[in-house]
C-alpha cells in the first residue's frame, strides 16, 4: 500500500493530490453536517430540535478551525471522528424503514475518513517538502 501511494505521489504530484483529498474532505463534510442537522430536526424532545441538533453536529463543528487552517494533524483526528459516524450510520441501516438513510450516512462518513487520512498525509509531506526547501 504504501508503495502505491508513494507512486501515485510520484506520478500526479503532492499539490494535485491535496487538493482533490480536500475536495472530497469538504464535500463530505458538507454533506455529513446537513445529514446530521435533518437527522436532528427529525428528534422532536421536550427542548424540540435544538438539542439533538447540537448533539449530534457538535462533534464535527469541533473541527472547523482545522479545516479552515488547513492542519494535517486535525483533519487526522477528524477522520477518527468520523468513524464514530459510520458506526452510527450502519446502526441506523438496521433500524425497520432507515435502510437507506443508514447506508447514505455511513458511505459520506467513509468518504470523509478516506478524504481526511489521504489529506493528512498529502499535506503533511507537502509542508515537510516545503520545510526542507524542495
Amino acid at each position: 500500500m504504501r508503495a502505491a501511494l508513494e507512486r501515485m505521489e510520484k506520478d500526479k504530484g503532492l499539490d494535485v493530490l491535496t487538493a482533490k483529498m480536500r475536495r472530497l474532505v469538504l464535500g463530505s463534510y458538507a454533506a455529513l453536517m446537513a445529514m446530521m442537522i435533518y437527522r436532528g430536526m427529525q428528534i422532536e424532545g421536550d427542548t424540540g430540535p435544538l438539542v439533538p441538533i447540537i448533539a449530534f453536529v457538535l462533534p464535527l463543528v469541533l473541527f472547523l478551525p482545522s479545516l479552515i487552517g488547513r492542519r494535517p494533524r486535525g483533519h487526522a483526528w477528524l477522520a477518527f471522528v468520523s468513524l464514530l459516524y459510520f458506526a452510527q450510520g450502519v446502526m441506523v441501516a438496521t433500524l425497520p424503514g432507515q435502510g437507506l438513510r443508514g447506508v447514505v450516512e455511513a458511505v459520506v462518513s467513509l468518504a470523509l475518513f478516506a478524504g481526511c487520512t489521504g489529506y493528512a498525509r498529502f499535506r503533511s509531506r507537502q509542508l515537510r517538502g516545503t520545510a526542507n526547501g524542495s
